[in-house]
């Protein structure tokens, strides 16, 4: 496979909205012995991605957020994960073949929203399944791996019990029906009622229009996804024994849930989620097993990234946004 000399990156020339995004033309890495080349084929546009190129995160995170990532731009280019073909191979790298379709995590290094990805053949990178279309393995990482590794391994959610999604159409609420139904859960959907259908599809069995004020009833788990509950709002909603998912929360509240988890009968779980591989691989077993899929709602040209920064900056796109390249 020939691999041409330069390629397409973008990079973030400050923080602040979709214009400060630009496509470069840059060298084309080559693989360390250790690493495959990956010709990217799509990546998906993630609230994570939005969030470092916006420089607008949740309360009280602004200094450790610009002190990790840069002070006046991100320092690395963006795109978190990606799905692509393999075009070259280090020569001591294994497990993989030249053109070979495969997907994988960038990770806090980015560089994922570029032509190519170089990637250790041993690190977060899988064949991608038979099956599975580009576009659903550029975004099957993100809203899954936070869905199964806050539902699986935090809460421990068990068959039969009452599980409320708040912000459940978007890339990790959506995963998190699909899960929580093959575990046996019964989920309410919280989301806008044009998406109420895509909530019932995936897996609800009941739905709330978030304008129309709290949902009604008692609930063993509620995974806050956007953030609008908190604890105030969520511990109404919360049966005895409940746990609180806090995905998305300013500074403040995420350290009092690390360092007071138990309150009233009640847990406070937050956090990051991992991505560990052996996670990784987990959540591919599960698409194997016809428990998570995810649901891309839209594509769009790498030229148009601009553009797709804008609509997932919404924070109500159903499903997963994602480029082609």
């Amino acid at each position: 496979m020939s691999v041409p000399q330069q390629m397409r990156q973008v990079r973030i020339l400050a923080y602040g909205g979709p214009e400060n995004l630009v496509i470069d033309k840059v060298p084309t890495p080559s693989p360390k012995p250790s690493e495959v080349l990956v010709r990217v084929l799509a990546a998906p546009i993630t609230a994570g991605d939005v969030r470092i190129r916006s420089g607008n995160v949740p309360r009280g995170m602004q200094f450790l957020s610009r002190l990790a990532l840069g002070w006046s731009r991100p320092r690395n280019p963006p795109g978190w994960s990606f799905a692509g073909e393999i075009a070259a191979i280090g020569s001591g790298a294994t497990g993989f073949a030249l053109g070979q379709k495969v997907f994988g995590i960038a990770g806090i290094k980015g560089g994922a929203h570029a032509d190519y990805e170089a990637i250790r053949s041993d690190g977060p990178i899988f064949p991608l399944p038979d099956g599975m279309s580009i576009s659903e393995g550029a975004a099957f990482f993100f809203g899954g791996l936070t869905a199964m590794d806050f539902l699986i391994n935090k809460a421990r959610l068990a068959t039969g019990e009452r599980l409320l999604v708040n912000g459940a159409t978007g890339a990790v609420g959506s995963a998190a029906l699909q899960i929580a139904g093959h575990l046996g859960a019964k989920a309410t959907a919280v989301c806008s009622e044009a998406n109420h259908a895509l909530a019932r599809q995936l897996g609800a069995e009941a739905t709330h229009d978030y304008r129309n004020g709290s949902p009604k009833g008692q609930y063993d788990v509620v995974m806050d996804v956007i953030g609008t509950l908190g604890w105030a709002g969520a511990k109404p909603l919360l049966a005895p024994g409940g746990r609180l998912l806090m995905i998305t929360a300013g500074l403040w509240p995420m350290l009092g849930a690390l360092l007071r988890p138990k309150r009233a009968g009640l847990r406070l779980i937050a956090g990051t989620s991992t991505e560990a591989k052996d996670q990784m691989a987990r959540l591919v077993a599960l698409y194997h097993e016809g428990a998570y899929k995810p649901v891309v709602s839209q594509t769009l040209a790498f030229d148009d990234l601009a553009k797709a920064h804008a609509i997932a900056e919404s924070f109500h796109k159903p499903g997963d946004l994602v480029v082609e390249m």
